[in-house]
């Protein structure tokens, strides 16, 4: 059965960013890149991506621009994408997300924005000790009150703004904090992204600021409290984006999650390059499928590599294969599992789902059931 192809993650600017977050994964991807010290899309480049995702016949296309920092590319590129939409669009409903650390944004931006429907999603960890914590500018130091004044100003102009929040080893244990902020800032749309990151020279082969598993699951069972609480007349006044894919999952929906579906490589990343890729995960020599210049998105979807790729998420190591969770955490990320000699592993959270699918599922059961006959779920696409 062949996969359509609704979604493309584009990274205009490759790994660049202007400031230095501690935990960032996707800065190392630049060594795959060393032929120049500053990485851009060009036109071509940018004409032939979105002609080719508004080439396919489905009612419902978008564009997801992240990095690195996809601000850096310009306002007038986005601009230009715009045009490219309107040019080769024949009648599609198109949209577009911008993942961005907000630092380069002003009231054109926020302008532009607004015009064109742009869904925001900014990177704001939490109030200052936690966003400062590990955001911090190329001089080391802390970027919050900057991202804090973006936030309002473009909720101010009209822009749909989503957080996006890493929970770290220390924002882990400021979650009522953590909720309370963004819900007085304005930001009712939430998605909490666990940090978990490998370093070989670490005792548990993990980076100190990582997030432990038994703290992710605790913060996770107080989220969901606080985010239970804010419920009026049994609907949810916050949107928080994991526990609205259980809820889908719950009541047989396909989720909006990719961690909770079976399989992986629903999408492609598009790279400065024209370079396409399995997963923003995955970007690597080894995952590289080919080029928007040179193949079609396509075939590169439901190619063979991809379909490999896809189906090894299916791979599961026997505790998965027994668990009573497996239909909810669907094994979880491939990235954070951790493999054992049979080519197998659980996932480095899986101690955190357990904890918080038992403390959940009563309530999820109830919720699944009143929205089926019913009930509409809040959460922005």
């Amino acid at each position: 059965m062949r996969k359509p192809l609704t979604n493309l993650l584009i990274k205009p600017a490759g790994p660049d960013c202007n400031i230095g977050c501690r935990y960032c994964f996707y800065l190392s991807t630049s060594r795959f890149y060393p032929e120049t010290a500053v990485h851009r899309m060009s036109d071509d480049v940018l004409a032939m991506t979105v002609r080719q995702l508004l080439a396919q016949n489905e009612d419902q296309l978008s564009f997801s621009w992240q990095g690195g920092e996809p601000t850096l590319m310009g306002l007038p590129f986005y601009e230009r994408a715009v045009e490219h939409e309107m040019r080769y669009g024949r009648g599609q409903a198109v949209s577009n997300a911008l993942q961005t650390n907000g630092i380069k944004l002003d009231r054109d931006w926020a302008a532009f924005l607004t015009k064109y429907h742009f869904l925001v999603g900014l990177s704001l960890d939490g109030p200052e000790h936690v966003h400062d914590q590990y955001r911090v500018n190329l001089g080391g130091n802390g970027t919050w009150q900057t991202v804090d004044d973006r936030a309002r100003m473009l909720l101010d102009a009209g822009v749909s703004v989503n957080a996006l929040s890493v929970v770290t080893e220390y924002s882990a244990t400021h979650p009522q904090e953590i909720y309370a902020y963004l819900k007085a800032t304005g930001l009712a749309y939430m998605q909490f992204i666990p940090c978990c990151d490998r370093d070989p020279n670490s005792p548990t082969g993990f980076a100190a600021h990582s997030v432990s598993p038994a703290a992710y699951g605790q913060f996770l069972c107080e989220i969901f409290d606080l985010w239970l609480a804010d419920f009026v007349d049994g609907r949810p006044t916050t949107s928080v984006r994991f526990f609205e894919s259980l809820l889908y999952l719950y009541a047989n929906v396909a989720p909006n999650d990719c961690t909770l579906l079976e399989e992986c490589g629903t999408y492609l990343v598009v790279e400065h390059t024209g370079d396409v890729y399995s997963c923003d995960f995955y970007v690597t020599p080894e995952r590289r499928l080919g080029n928007v210049m040179e193949n079609g998105l396509e075939q590169m979807l439901n190619g063979e590599q991809q379909k490999t790729f896809g189906l090894a998420k299916s791979n599961l190591a026997p505790a998965c294969r027994s668990c009573r969770w497996l239909s909810y955490c669907r094994g979880g990320c491939p990235k954070d599992r951790v493999i054992d000699e049979s080519g197998t592993g659980v996932s480095y959270f899986c101690e955190s789902f357990k904890t918080f699918l038992s403390h959940a599922d009563g309530t999820f059961r109830t919720l699944a059931a009143r929205w089926e006959n019913g009930w509409e779920s809040p959460a922005a696409d």
